[in-house]
């Protein structure tokens, strides 16, 4: 036989391209069109029905960047149309190639019901299906012109990501609205053919059944009349059944389906616009449930529900009854599908514990598994806390993004620190926008890593971010591709039944222990420093406010606990640590109003605390402690003076002066305490820091050493920082100013002033404290770079093997070595409060305020001895997709711990990032709560979530080694329980002397609930 492949295959892409698919609609007419364009920021239903509407004709250019334009369409199904298959087809103009962040449209019957969306790949909207003739239609629609800031593949600088730059030059132009009649023939015709061409297309040369599809398509294709396409689709379809019935192999892949529509709470549109696209999406998946029975929605993020039940109460009552059909899915039991590195350990809790409950008291649902496909790698901590929060599977997808390693597992089991595995996950079809092509599903069955061990994979279908989401093409590849020869099977499932087979078919599937970590998208631990400053300090301010609020509602006649409040700003914050905003990728106006919001929260904090203090009655000034350690340190009164206090671990203690172990003393540009001796060096960075203490050198060459970088990565500016950004860099080595600006016997202070670039300038307080060995650089930055990123380098005397920085609820250990290339990609990092190196015997540590990224990297010196490297960075300056990312003022602490052990970095890293607070106040209680033993460390203290009045202490075990200690409680103790994280009941805990006995294993997190006597 002659190879015909070719012929055949230009052929029925010919065929199907211009004569099918063109022929899917029978008939149109067009609607009558006016238009309203709304002034500002969106307006209600009722304001938009109430608006005056002028004629609007097709081809008309509409939208302002960020605007919102109603259009109000009328029209009438003509008589002839009765018994067709009658829908509204909606063309706002749609531009590229992406289905979302463009152009979007929500239609409305005049009285306000949504109907559906209308999306680049969704365009109609269901009439009559048999149609009478006759009918009159009248829609409302709620268009928005978002620009496409993904225009040219993110390679041009573009001010249209704020609406404050973005101008009023309209972006659409409108190309059809019409009623339409849809030729169900053809339609299926059209998805048979897709189906097998895309299927033929990916089998091998040499595979029978390539060739057999191809001939049945040839012949098929001469049963296509050119003039009468609609007459003749039914033979067609007729000519191919037989290729269309062959069954799967007996050992072909199964491919679970759930719909799913991936919307970023914010990323490339503002926050508002999210409410909108989630209105949008949802009334199209409710939509299509209607169409099809065996549909199912998964769909995480409990903000986004809450957004449509407050702003769409009758989308919110379809998503209720679809959730009661089974066919809508709540998961991932998150506030928000946050970022997976940055959030602190407390606010991860909290999002689970915000999250779940939204879809217990809502649907009545308590949510299995993690669903986070998109976060830029996930912390070691993961495990634990997911378990602790009743989740037994974890979903991602993004580690298929790596940079060099292919990561080796689909399924497998996922081993934290502590110890905890989860079940987990990652679809071989590489991404969470599936539609069920030939290409994707030959991709799934290819890459799965785990053949021979396992048979199924997950795919997520629907088109994301405001493209609408599943639509009833997709359905129907599925139910083409449900058990097709040559290909893999699908089953269109619940995420909670595939996980369930998986791990039934797979238990002992393989382990991977530690972080996933990406090797990509690094530079979003540094990107909008603002943002990253904002989200630190507000995890640490309501951490204080919840400390001091249980306090006076213990203690305080009259005092009432504001639970309503604080639980509105944790979910301010617990929002914005969503993974496009929190990790610095957003557009300018995102991060804009982001900045806004932690000032707001921030104050709101401030004066919760305050008034909590207040609560406990005049008295006199004290100093409050909020971190789990006793401290010891110097402290300025309101007029600047500097005051020696000692204060007990989540306590107080009167604002009196205490005696330091040895005053500081400043020579010149040295400054000592007699634990530590710092030199200054005309350039300004450190030239000698000797630990006195431990009579040795800490530094191998001049510290504080800052570097500016060119920092261009590949691709993705905001996200990425490339290995190359190494290559080219300038150490700013040229002091304008090398000053003593305090000279006390209890603090010591330098100030070095630099000017740089393109007229930046970086002030930097070098100070030391009576009674620490901590040095502390205050850093203020004018900051006016583009495409650089700031490092600060600290070259430390110490052989070390690996170092340790502080993740959520621990830490976790990097090699500084870079043996394979598992260990080369992780040339930049994430950490929280400390990064900590050592060798046997002697430790430093850097402790931050507010910094996530840095670096940490090892060399051999010429006298035989190790200089290991710990690198900040401190700001960057990417153009895309926020042209003034991180432009203007920066101020911000990081410090130098000599001498440090894991304890002692713990220690710092919470008292920098929680500084003592004086009030005037009255003899306080004892502490809430404090341990008696080492290496225990609470971390959150607050009255229950239910207001029984109970108290609730979380603690966890952060040396990474076994603890023991005793619970003592500054009030009379009734009882106490384990309970997971949302305060549910696990055990009864044991109680001793008044207080509860504590065991941790490594890391180990514990949540006791607290019933007072």
């Amino acid at each position: 036989m002659h190879d015909e492949s070719r012929r055949i295959e230009e052929r029925v892409q010919r065929l199907h391209d211009q004569r099918i698919k063109t022929a899917v609609y029978a008939a149109t007419v067009p609607f009558q069109v006016e238009a309203w364009q709304a002034p500002g920021e969106p307006v209600p239903f009722e304001e938009a029905a109430a608006a005056s509407y002028e004629p609007f004709a097709m081809g008309t250019p509409w939208g302002p960047p960020w605007g919102t334009t109603w259009f109000r369409m009328r029209g009438q199904v003509p008589r002839e149309w009765a018994g067709k298959r009658v829908e509204a087809v909606i063309d706002l103009g749609f531009v590229g190639d992406w289905p979302g962040n463009q152009a979007e449209a929500l239609v409305h019957l005049t009285d306000g019901t949504p109907l559906k969306a209308v999306n680049p790949l969704n365009q109609y909207v269901p009439i009559a299906n048999p149609a009478t003739g006759g009918e009159t239609v009248d829609y409302l629609v709620e268009a928005a012109s978002n620009p496409d800031i993904l225009a040219d593949n993110f390679s041009k600088v573009t001010p249209l990501g704020d609406k404050l730059t973005a101008g009023d030059k309209p972006l659409y132009t409108f190309r059809a609205a019409d009623l339409a009649v849809l030729d169900e023939e053809v339609w299926h015709l059209d998805l048979d053919v897709q189906v097998l061409r895309e299927l033929m297309l990916e089998l091998g040369e040499h595979d029978p059944r390539r060739h057999e599809i191809a001939h049945a398509l040839d012949r098929a294709m001469d049963l296509l009349d050119l003039d009468d396409v609609s007459g003749s689709a039914a033979a067609v379809r007729e000519a191919l059944k037989p290729v269309l019935s062959k069954p799967a192999h007996a050992s072909a892949h199964t491919v679970s389906g759930v719909g799913h529509a991936h919307i970023d709470s914010a990323w490339l549109w503002p926050i508002r616009e999210t409410k909108r696209k989630t209105s949008r999406t949802f009334s199209n998946v409710t939509s299509l449930a209607d169409e099809y029975e065996d549909f199912i929605f998964a769909c995480s993020q409990a903000q986004q529900y809450e957004w449509v039940r407050d702003n769409y109460p009758k989308v919110w009552a379809r998503i209720q009854e679809s959730v009661k059909n089974g066919q809508w899915a709540p998961v991932g039991g998150m506030w928000v599908e946050s970022d997976g590195n940055l959030p602190g350990g407390e606010a991860v809790a909290r999002q689970f514990v915000h999250g779940k409950r939204f879809f217990m008291d809502h649907f009545g649902i308590e949510t299995k598994g993690v669903w986070l496909p998109d976060s830029f790698g996930y912390n070691a901590a993961y495990p634990q806390i997911a378990k602790l929060a009743g989740n037994e599977w974890f979903l991602t997808q993004k580690i298929s993004w790596n940079q060099t390693n292919r990561f080796p597992h689909h399924t497998f089991w996922w081993e934290g620190i502590d110890g905890t595995r989860i079940f987990t996950h990652f679809p071989p079809v590489d991404t969470y926008n599936a539609r069920f092509s030939g290409e994707e599903m030959s991709r799934a069955v290819r890459n799965y890593a785990e053949k021979g061990g396992a048979s199924r994979s997950l795919a997520p279908f629907g088109w994301g971010d405001g493209g609408g989401g599943p639509t009833r093409e997709i359905m129907e590849r599925a139910r083409r591709l449900a058990d097709l020869e040559g290909s893999a099977k699908v089953v269109v499932e619940h995420p909670d039944d595939f996980f369930a087979k998986a791990r039934e078919e797979y238990p002992d599937a393989p382990v991977w222990v530690g972080e996933l970590y990406l090797e990509l998208h690094r530079a979003t631990y540094t990107s909008q420093a603002r943002t990253k400053q904002g989200n630190r300090r507000s995890e640490h301010l309501l951490r204080e406010a919840e400390l001091w609020a249980t306090t006076a509602a213990l203690h305080a006649p009259g005092y009432s606990y504001p639970y309503e409040k604080l639980d509105r700003l944790w979910k301010t914050v617990l929002l914005h640590q969503f993974h496009d905003i929190l990790p610095g990728s957003s557009i300018a106006w995102v991060h804009r109003e982001a900045e806004a919001e932690y000032a707001r929260v921030a104050r709101e904090l401030q004066e919760l605390t305050a008034e909590a203090l207040a609560a406990l009655g005049p008295g006199g000034p004290r100093v409050f402690n909020t971190s789990p350690r006793d401290r010891a340190e110097v402290i300025r009164t309101e007029d600047g003076a500097p005051v020696y206090v000692e204060v007990p671990a989540s306590g107080s203690a009167p604002l009196t002066d205490a005696e330091p172990p040895q005053p500081v003393t400043v020579s010149g540009r040295v400054l000592d305490n007699g634990l530590v001796r710092v030199e200054v060096a005309e350039d300004g960075t450190l030239a000698s820091v000797r630990d006195l203490r431990a009579d040795r050198e800490v530094l191998a060459e001049p510290g504080n050493l800052l570097r500016l970088h060119t920092d261009l990565p590949n691709y993705w500016d905001a996200w990425d920082i490339d290995k190359h950004y190494r290559n080219r860099y300038t150490d700013l080595l040229d002091a304008s100013s090398v000053t003593v600006v305090e000279q006390d016997p209890l603090i010591g202070a330098i100030r070095v002033e630099r000017d740089f670039g393109k007229g930046s300038k970086i002030t930097q307080t070098i100070t030391v404290r009576a009674g620490s060995p901590r040095i502390d650089i205050e850093t203020d930055i004018d900051w006016h770079e583009t495409e650089k990123i700031l490092k600060a380098a600290f070259p430390v005397d110490i052989r070390a093997p690996h170092s340790s920085a502080e993740i959520q609820f621990g830490h976790i250990q990097r090699p500084t070595h870079t043996n394979t290339s598992w260990e080369a990609a992780r040339f930049e990092v994430s950490g929280h409060r400390w990064v900590h190196i050592g060798e046997p015997g002697y430790g430093v540590a850097v402790i931050n305020d507010s910094t996530y990224g840095h670096d940490v990297s090892r060399t051999v010196r010429e006298d035989g001895g190790t200089t290991t490297t710990v690198r900040l960075s401190l700001v960057r300056a990417p153009r895309i997709p926020d042209p003034e990312a991180d432009q203007g003022r920066h101020r911000f602490t990081y410090a130098l711990l000599p001498g440090a052990t894991i304890e002692d970095a713990v220690a710092e890293g919470y008292a920098l990032n929680l500084p003592l607070r004086v009030a005037d106040a009255a003899g306080a209680p004892a502490p809430v709560a404090s341990v008696d033993g080492e290496g225990v460390t609470v971390e959150a203290v607050k009255l229950a979530d239910d207001a029984s009045g109970d108290v609730v202490v979380r603690l966890y075990e952060s040396r990474g080694g076994r603890a023991t200690g005793v619970l003592r409680t500054g009030f009379p103790l009734a009882g106490a329980q384990v309970t997971d994280l949302l305060e549910r009941p696990l055990e009864d805990a044991e109680t001793a002397d008044g207080g509860v006995a504590v065991a941790l294993r490594p890391f180990q997190i514990l949540t006791l609930r607290l019933r007072r006597a």
